[in-house]
């Protein structure tokens, strides 16, 4: 599918990559790991043709299609999610188009011998033929499942996309690269921007894809449920494992164990060479002998060994004081922007030691109630309270608003650091893989990854009883993210976490507090227990949603069809006659039937509201299931007798 040989990329005379190849064929999924910085990005835009200044070949087979996500969404002013989204059919709709002119073009012509006549009746096969070869006539279902999967609810299909976020903006997009159904799918951290429901069912989308991946993920989890194939940018190299992730490790690891042993022997070698250089660099005789000795050592491509081992960063959140037993206590807490609430109604308590991780949607109100608790946010309704000697480390979603950019990586250490800690500070930043002249680097030119470390680094030189924590592992690499949670697993303060990461959640939290449509639940359980539970009433949920699309569009064939019933032909061509007593019987049957329909649609309307509220029990979703499916038989039962009618 696609081949590359010899390449190479270099800038300033340093390669980011020497003499890679590697073929990608039409069911591979690969995932694409490296340091920050090792190219994975780069590579993905050099696919794209983003970067064509590059030694060696990327030849793709044939005419085959490539998709990126694209960061910078070029949406039209006014359009819903729903148009937006079907721009995704762009040669599709092109077809349609061209069709609908076709069968206008042989609705109006007489000339019904004539070789145009013939060609346009061909041109309407062949534009058929390509329509059912892309499955056009069951795009609408596709959308469906792909917006369902990604978040949206029915009522968001007909919402301008001005009103929702970037980051619901950019799960449009994402929608619409995925329903393009390309033959290579370009995927640059594609879990951003979701909630942890939604990456489970990208997940699932891209295991059965029909074409190859390729993709950049600090998600572990992710990334070994999806990908077949793992590349290991480091050393300008690319490494190719035929594995998922997890054997990836495995296979990483024996292979870094020889590395080092190789290196070991090097290491050897080269300080033989270097003594042989000193011993006859004073030599008359042997001068010649020791400058050919460097350079055969200047030949020497030194091996390097990345060491990801995390356990030897020892570091710690240190607590404070002890506090009292009740951290936190809420009742009916809630919270609004303008004519928006947020969420309300919010009763819970947290006491001492706690770990709890926050879950839901984006914009369901995790950030806002974590503002509340760490002080950021006054104004809100209801009450809470803070517990005795409770002190809190916040750390915020957003960093660029808490560094400043002036500041250096170690001048912002310092002004966290207390008179104990200050110390402690330099070894503190070479934990967070600050290095060498990196303590020198001003905070406003640091990626985001380093921002985060950054503020990470700054909660561990104050002492803290309580920890609120947006979103720590955004932008972070896997061995950072490693680090955080072998760090907070041994913090024996009380930590409430907004994270989307199912891997670092899984041994850190004991308790899930649930943001769902402005209400807050609270599971006693783990992860794994919770993501059980939801992945049921997803399935629900998203059933419950397609039902209701299905009911308007039922409702709209039925209003159809009434105003066909109750408004006889007034074609000229139709003689005028009497409605028979057997018409008669049939519409006083349809009138039944629609009032059953009424009352049958307002039972399944009142229980799905109630889904919303309360965790249904067996027999209510019995009872559910039984009357939509009188619905639909008396949906079926109107129909036939409204075409009985019509007859």
């Amino acid at each position: 599918m696609l081949s590359v040989q010899g390449l190479g990329l270099h800038h300033s005379g340093n390669y980011l990559f020497s003499n890679v190849n590697f073929t990608i064929k039409k069911d591979d999924k690969i995932g694409l790991v490296g340091k920050n910085g090792a190219g994975k990005s780069t590579l993905l835009k050099m696919f794209t043709g983003g970067i064509n200044f590059y030694e060696g070949t990327i030849v793709p087979e044939g005419n085959i299609t490539i998709g990126f996500l694209k960061q910078d969404l070029d949406f039209v002013k006014g359009r819903t999610v729903w148009d937006e989204t079907m721009q995704a059919f762009e040669q599709i709709n092109l077809l349609k188009n061209e069709l609908d002119e076709v069968n206008e073009q042989l609705a109006t012509r007489t000339d019904y011998e004539s070789d145009d006549y013939a060609q346009l009746i061909q041109r309407m096969t062949d534009l058929n033929d390509l329509l059912m070869h892309h499955d056009a006539y069951n795009l609408e279902g596709d959308v469906e499942k792909v917006l369902f999967g990604l978040g949206f609810k029915a009522d968001d299909f007909k919402k301008i996309t001005d009103e929702f976020s970037g980051g619901w903006r950019m799960r449009i997009e994402l929608a619409k690269l995925l329903l393009q159904k390309n033959d290579l799918l370009l995927l640059d951290e594609p879990t951003n921007h979701l909630d942890m429901e939604s990456i489970i069912w990208l997940e699932d989308f891209l295991k059965t894809y029909n074409g190859a991946i390729v993709l950049v993920s600090h998600d572990k989890q992710f990334m070994t449920s999806v990908c077949n194939r793992t590349f290991d940018i480091n050393n300008k190299k690319v490494d190719d494992y035929k594995a998922n992730y997890s054997k990836y490790l495995e296979l990483s690891k024996e292979r870094k164990e020889k590395q080092i042993q190789a290196k070991k022997n090097q290491d050897v070698e080269i300080k033989q060479m270097e003594d042989n250089i000193n011993r006859f660099r004073a030599s008359a005789t042997k001068s010649s002998f020791a400058q050919s000795l460097i350079k055969k050592l200047d030949k020497i491509e030194r091996i390097e060994v990345d060491n990801e081992d995390v356990s030897k960063f020892n570091i710690r959140f240190v607590q404070s004081i002890v506090p009292g037993k009740v951290i936190f206590e809420a009742k009916n807490l809630g919270k609004s922007y303008g004519d928006k609430q947020v969420f309300d109604g919010v009763d819970f308590f947290v006491e001492r030691g706690e770990k709890i991780a926050l879950l839901g949607q984006n914009g369901q109100g995790k950030t806002t109630l974590a503002k509340i608790l760490s002080g950021e946010i006054k104004d809100y309704t209801g009450e809470w309270n803070l517990g005795h000697n409770v002190n809190i480390g916040y750390f915020a979603q957003n960093q660029e608003e808490v560094l400043t950019p002036n500041k250096t990586v170690l001048e912002e250490a310092e002004d966290a650091a207390t008179e104990e800690t200050r110390p402690r500070v330099r070894d503190l930043l070479g934990s967070f893989l600050f290095q060498g002249d990196d303590v020198t680097k001003k905070t406003k030119v640091l990626s985001g990854g380093e921002r985060n470390r950054l503020a990470l680094c700054k909660l561990l030189l104050r002492p803290f009883n309580v920890l609120i924590m947006d979103e720590p592992t955004n932008h972070l690499d896997i061995q950072s993210k490693e680090i955080i949670k072998l760090a907070l697993n041994k913090y024996e303060g009380t930590l409430i976490v907004i994270s989307h990461d199912r891997e670092f959640l899984q041994g850190l939290a004991d308790k899930i507090f649930e943001f769902r449509d402005g209400r807050m639940k609270e599971f006693l359980g783990n992860i794994d227990e919770y993501l059980e539970y939801r992945q049921k009433e997803s399935i629900r949920e998203i059933s419950a949603e397609r039902s209701k699309l299905q009911l308007e569009k039922d409702a709209n064939s039925v209003s159809a069809k009434k105003i066909a019933v109750e408004k006889p032909s007034t074609d000229n061509h139709q003689p005028t006659t009497l409605v028979s007593k057997e018409q008669k019987n049939l519409i006083n049957k349809i009138k039944k039937v629609e009032e059953k329909i009424t009352e049958l649609e307002t039972e399944v309307e009142t229980l799905e509201k109630s889904f919303t509220t309360e965790n249904p029990s067996e027999q209510t979703l019995e009872n559910y299931n039984s009357k939509k499916e009188e619905l639909n038989l008396a949906l079926e039962e109107w129909s036939f007798l409204a075409d009985q009618v019509e007859v």
